[in-house]
């Protein structure tokens, strides 16, 4: 009998995931979820120190405990505009990074993201509908839009992902294959951004240039009042994923064993696409489509815990993906200037070089499956 990324393999076809009691190294694995819970914290600081307008960590801290800051108008910049963000940074990379996980587990892919099955497409069709529509519709819908603001823009997204969404969720519950499933969710992906294509070649360059402005993402744009929606939603979300650990380490050794198992693949799969789809869809309602998180984070945490178990993923997804979202939201606001650099492509800078190191050091496929 062989033990490999916390899953016991023997001879035959008997494999399961083994108890917490019988994990190697399980000190060291929960030595490294609180050294990342610690990294994280850190990048929580720094991000509310950091800014246009420098606040040393200390003056932070007091603020953050109900002291007086040495200047009035650093508690308002803290309170009002970086703890939103900070928090918004963090709960967006938590959720982009337990939805990659699910993906690339459920799919077997390790180039799966949280917006495989077009949950994003969706969601930019919303928005593209709201503001792009505005230069072959009439002028009343630009009063409209321009009365609601950015909320119209959430409100479109969260439409647009969810109406994707149910379609996918039908289609998991008639096909039997997820590589089907797969493929049904990137010609969804293609439908709609052919026709996000079509509404910006007829649009009006004004238009065009605030659904890009939203295309770049960014975590700024959700204020308190939001933040009683979005917090909640990705808590629950999260908890969601963590209910679904068991089938996902069934998956990991494929559909015909986790059904030897006794799971029910059609209700694990439509668990697992609706945990994850809600995640993505949540986020880049509230965020836009924060690109490559997804799929970095899980091969990040892979490499860190040399383990293919959930029940340590999960929460490491979590904490690395906060830790990853605040890093790169901390670099977009390039600290001692005045300009913000597209969240997008910090995130990409970030992503791409993590993938391409962890295939190089150990190898994808072996890194995911054992």
């Amino acid at each position: 009998m062989a033990q490999k990324h916390g899953i016991t393999e023997t001879s035959g076809q008997s494999v399961t995931p083994t108890s917490i009691s019988s994990w190697p190294h399980l000190g060291l694995r929960l030595s490294a979820l609180a050294a990342m819970f610690g990294v994280m914290l850190l990048a929580f600081l720094l991000s509310l120190s950091f800014g246009s307008v420098r606040i040393p960590l200390e003056q932070v801290l007091a603020i953050l405990l109900g002291g007086q800051a040495e200047r009035a108008s650093w508690t308002t910049i803290v309170y009002d505009f970086r703890l939103p963000k900070a928090l918004t940074a963090a709960l967006a990379g938590a959720a982009l990074g337990v939805s990659g996980l699910q993906m690339q587990t459920l799919f077997r892919n390790p180039l799966a993201d949280p917006f495989i099955l077009g949950i994003s497409s969706g969601a930019s069709l919303g928005v593209a509908l709201v503001v792009l529509s505005v230069g072959v519709a009439s002028s009343s819908l630009l009063a409209v839009t321009g009365l609601i603001g950015n909320l119209s823009l959430a409100a479109a997204a969260s439409i647009g992902a969810g109406v994707v969404l149910m379609l996918v969720l039908a289609l998991a519950q008639r096909v039997q294959s997820s590589v089907t499933l797969l493929i049904l969710g990137l010609m969804i992906g293609y439908i709609t951004g052919a026709i996000v294509s079509l509404l910006l070649y007829f649009s009006i360059a004004e238009r065009i240039q605030a659904y890009i402005a939203w295309s770049f993402g960014s975590f700024g744009g959700v204020t308190w009042s939001r933040m009683q929606v979005l917090a909640p939603t990705v808590c629950i979300e999260l908890l969601l994923a963590l209910i679904l650990t068991k089938s996902l380490n069934a998956l990991l050794l494929g559909e015909a064993y986790a059904r030897s198992l006794g799971v029910d693949i059609r209700r694990a799969r439509t668990g697992i696409v609706a945990s994850s789809a809600l995640l993505a869809g949540t986020v880049t309602a509230f965020c836009g489509p924060i690109a490559f998180l997804g799929i970095a984070i899980p091969h990040l945490c892979r490499a860190l815990l040399r383990s293919a178990d959930h029940r340590v993923l999960i929460p490491a997804c979590i904490m690395v993906g906060a830790t990853t979202a605040l890093l790169a939201d901390l670099f977009a606001q390039a600290p001692g200037l005045s300009i913000v650099l597209p969240l997008n492509a910090i995130t990409a800078l970030i992503g791409a070089p993590t993938v391409v190191w962890i295939i190089l050091r150990r190898g994808v496929g072996r890194e995911m499956f054992g």
